[in-house]
């Protein structure tokens, strides 16, 4: 499928398309590691969690885990996949100081998990798909430490055996947004699934990144593979940077070498790691330690029954239950953790509130501050019980909107386990909806400004300037309807 007119890169010679693959390396949550039953945390001393089976010693035979092949299969079925009955595993041999075996125990030609689809939204008006060609098991190597020496390099083996899912895509993606949205969206169904925690900082979800670029419409062109990518906004940085080195040497005259690169964010650049290896140059074999994996139909169903809602499910709810907009659905569905606060703020007490409004505050002044100390609404000290007390004082007219906002202000920085009904009496943040005061008030505004009520009787725009000061003459406490119709009265507009 060729992309978009509005996806093309200008070059110097005309216009290139960007064609995007993607193999997206998710860490399975499990309690254990794919074959052996060494612990599969994060975050111990180098070396604490490896078994013997882990370091290959001689002897020792792997066992699958059990539960790694269930969390598999959720997967599939999370992205409308073909689970496979029969699969087996492959022995993918390479030497490497972090691979103890000498090869890694991965799915070749009989994967897990078969074509699968997952509708991404790149933007509020555009909606993609894209394919899933297979979903398969394999082994995680250890790591490589070369920066505690000048001289020497270390291996720590903890992550050495952790089950992981590669999740290979079709070539469907064609510019560095989708890309970004399409990890994104497979990130928060994982997450939704249980299946793998997506903390892309800690290495338990990363992407090699398969890009060529060519004429539109034109024949495939040569592609080369970015290895490792750990962040959403690296993956839509490393895209446009090979895109543009790649159209470089074309326009220049020159081939495309396919070959493996990494991606330095400091430079924004990619740089040659090694050529690329076929499947030959691994010489698959059928691990013989191993039996095929045979599931029956059952099995599958009972796990298909089991999953949660999932993202796009939820969001088509939300639209139909609460009235949002697909995008405000959208935004909160991203996050579970997000979604399931939106819905305790609104039957929060068995009451139920404006969801629009309940929306508005989570996703705008909420979300705010949780973005500026790097928190996610659900992870920040505010519950879901204080955001519905400051919605219901809001809707019963107990405090203007500017007052909300202070309000909040208050329950963020000073009272953070406060009630807010308590806050609002214990301050005297009651909204003035005693209609003389207000009158009082309006007059002395009125009285004060001469020159400004005859610039508002040729200017009516000007109300706001008089709505501004009667608020700043009662502290914000004033009714704002009151107000307007209190100035629009006594100023003949």
């Amino acid at each position: 499928m060729a992309a978009s007119t509005s996806k093309l890169i200008r070059g110097a010679t005309g216009d290139w398309e960007v064609v995007i693959g993607m193999e997206v390396h998710a860490q399975v949550v499990s309690k254990a590691k794919l074959f052996s039953g060494a612990s599969a945390e994060f975050g111990a001393e180098p070396n604490a969690h490896v078994s013997p089976v882990d370091a290959a010693m001689p002897g020792m035979l792997p066992v699958i885990n059990a539960e790694c092949v269930a969390q598999a299969v959720r997967s599939g079925l999370g992205l409308k996949a073909k689970i496979n009955l029969h699969s087996h595993f492959d022995r993918k041999n390479y030497f490497y100081p972090d691979l103890p075996q000498g090869y890694q125990i991965s799915q070749y030609k009989d994967p897990l998990v078969g074509e699968g689809v997952v509708v991404v939204d790149v933007s509020p008006n555009e909606r993609i798909e894209v394919g899933i060609e297979r979903l398969h098991l394999e082994q995680d190597a250890g790591k490589s430490l070369h920066d505690q020496s000048a001289t020497e390099s270390f291996v720590d083996l903890n992550r050495c055996g952790v089950g992981l899912m590669e999740i290979v895509s079709k070539p469907d993606i064609h510019s560095a947004d989708e890309a970004k949205a399409y990890v994104a969206k497979l990130r928060t169904i994982l997450r939704y699934l249980g299946t793998c925690d997506g903390n892309m900082e800690e290495g338990s979800l990363r992407a090699d990144i398969n890009v060529s670029v060519r004429r539109p419409g034109g024949p495939s062109g040569t592609r080369c593979e970015i290895k490792n990518v750990n962040s959403i906004r690296f993956i839509g940085q490393a895209i446009e940077a090979e895109a543009r080195r790649q159209i470089g040497i074309l326009e220049d005259g020159g081939t495309v070498d396919q070959e493996t690169r990494l991606f330095d964010p400091n430079r924004g650049e990619t740089r040659s790691m090694r050529s690329k290896e076929e499947a030959h140059d691994y010489r698959y074999f059928p691990d013989p330690d191993l039996l095929p994996l045979e599931l029956d139909q059952a099995y599958v169903e009972r796990l298909a029954a089991e999953l949660p809602e999932l993202p796009d499910a939820k969001k088509a709810r939300f639209v139909a239950e609460y009235g949002l907009s697909p995008y405000e659905a959208g935004v909160l569905v991203a996050d579970k953790e997000t979604a399931d606060y939106f819905e305790a703020v609104v039957a929060y007490a068995g009451k139920r509130r404006d969801p629009k409004v309940v929306a508005n505050w989570i996703t705008g002044d909420v979300a705010a501050y949780a973005n500026s100390v790097g928190l996610s609404v659900p992870q920040t000290h505010l519950k879901p019980a204080q955001i519905a007390e400051l919605v219901d004082l809001l809707a019963e007219g107990t405090i203007s909107g500017k007052i909300a906002k202070d309000l909040l202000a208050i329950l963020i920085a000073e009272e953070k386990d406060a009630d807010p009904r308590a806050v609002v009496e214990a301050r005297g943040l009651k909204q003035v909806t005693d209609l003389g005061a207000i009158e009082t008030a309006v007059d002395a505004i009125i009285a004060a400004n001469p020159e400004k009520v005859a610039q508002a009787r040729a200017k009516p725009s000007m109300l706001g300037w008089f709505v501004g000061q009667v608020m700043k003459e009662t502290g914000g406490k004033a009714n704002p309807q009151s107000v307007n119709a209190f100035l629009r009265t006594k100023l003949g507009i």
